[in-house]
């Protein structure tokens, strides 16, 4: 193993818990749905487009997006659904760049297409906005080195990774996830850190994240 290098700092790690409110506010056709989207909290935009990531950590990484399924499914309409299904959530490093992107999909599609405007879904259908509200908490493991790490990374929990891989980039909107940023600035391995910012989180479980990470960084050490 190579010489491990002392960080200039020491990794501290974290944790979440999250729970799910509901704002109370809900839209029953595509031009309330906008207006609303203006408005609603960011952990509630939040919450919409990374649902499926904090509920079903272990399944399929493919993070559905409730505003293009309650679009697509609820009141009927594809192309729009398609529109928004296919926004590309790791390309917005903040929730307001994020909501900003969903609202102007909308607005155009509804330019193109004002029939679009008195579609409404059945009674009872209406989208109900729900927001993400986290608590963050410390956790007992320090690391001082790679080694120290990686070691400490294989068994932290998946709200760890999860907190440190999403939530840091973008709900306190950070330029990159806090193991990169880390690696780059406080142990000074620029090509590890950018290998692991490369990486799109959308496509993975959280447990293959882990794997993925740890054996980048097992291979960097050796």
């Amino acid at each position: 193993m190579a010489e491990l290098v002392k960080a200039s700092k020491p990794f501290r790690f974290y944790t979440r818990l999250h729970l799910t409110e509901l704002t109370g506010l809900r839209a029953a056709g595509l031009v309330q749905l906008v207006r609303l989207l203006k408005s609603v909290p960011g952990g509630s935009i939040y919450y919409h487009t990374h649902r499926f990531l904090q509920q079903h950590q272990y399944l399929s990484p493919e993070p559905p997006n409730d505003f293009a399924y309650w679009v697509r499914e609820i009141l009927g309409d594809e192309e729009l659904g398609e529109r928004l299904a296919s926004i590309d959530i790791i390309q917005y490093s903040t929730i307001r760049s994020l909501r900003e992107k969903i609202i102007e999909t909308i607005e155009e599609y509804l330019e193109e297409r004002p029939e679009s405007k008195v579609r409404f879904p059945r009674e009872g259908g209406e989208f109900h906005f729900k927001k993400s509200v986290s608590f963050i908490l410390p956790t007992p493991y320090v690391s001082y080195d790679l080694g120290e790490f990686v070691e400490i990374l294989k068994r932290i929990t998946i709200d760890s990774i999860y907190f440190h891989i999403f939530e840091a980039r973008l709900r306190l909107e950070k330029k990159t996830n806090d193991f990169s940023n880390w690696i780059e600035n406080s142990v000074g391995n620029r090509e590890l850190a950018l290998s692991i910012a490369r990486l799109d989180p959308y496509v993975y479980t959280m447990e293959d994240l882990r794997h993925t990470i740890t054996d980048m960084i097992e291979k960097e050490i050796r």
